[in-house]
């Protein structure tokens, strides 16, 4: 009986019920948090375009990363195929902290997508905020540097 009792509390102290997840994979690496792949601060993370995929079953996650944008604003599209209500948040902020795009998509309803150009901001090393709100379901976000 000795033997079981172990077994069964070291299944039990292993055991997950929750199986809800949110990921972000941005220019095809994935974002975890405490990477050390994701710096925000006097560095960039990315130059050029950036893509972006997220995938979600009912997880909450906030990441942010880093983006070197030569001009003044930036093209922006995102979209999400969601099969619940969630949500999906991209907040951009310039060079000098101010947010140049705060946009939220809701999950089960319409529109499903946003597209545009941010706000005008200082060039430099801007930081992309990206939060998923008990998102299940999946989708897509690009930034390019504006005109």
């Amino acid at each position: 009986m000795a033997m079981i009792l172990p077994a069964l509390v070291l299944f039990v102290a292993c055991s997950n019920d929750d199986d809800s997840f949110a990921r972000l994979t941005v220019n095809g690496t994935l974002w975890t948090p405490g990477s050390s792949d994701f710096n925000v601060g006097d560095r960039s993370d990315f130059d050029g375009d950036v893509d972006a995929s997220f995938t979600g079953n009912g997880g909450t996650a906030t990441r942010m990363f880093s983006w070197n944008n030569n001009l003044s604003t930036a093209d922006y599209n995102a979209d999400i195929t969601a099969t619940t209500a969630g949500s999906f948040r991209m907040i951009v902020e310039d060079s000098q902290g101010e947010i140049v795009l705060d946009r939220t998509i809701q999950g089960g309803s319409e529109p499903d997508s946003i597209d545009g150009v941010t706000s005008a901001g200082a060039s430099g090393i801007w930081v992309v905020t990206i939060e998923v709100n008990d998102f299940s379901g999946d989708g897509s976000f690009s930034l390019s540097e504006g005109n």
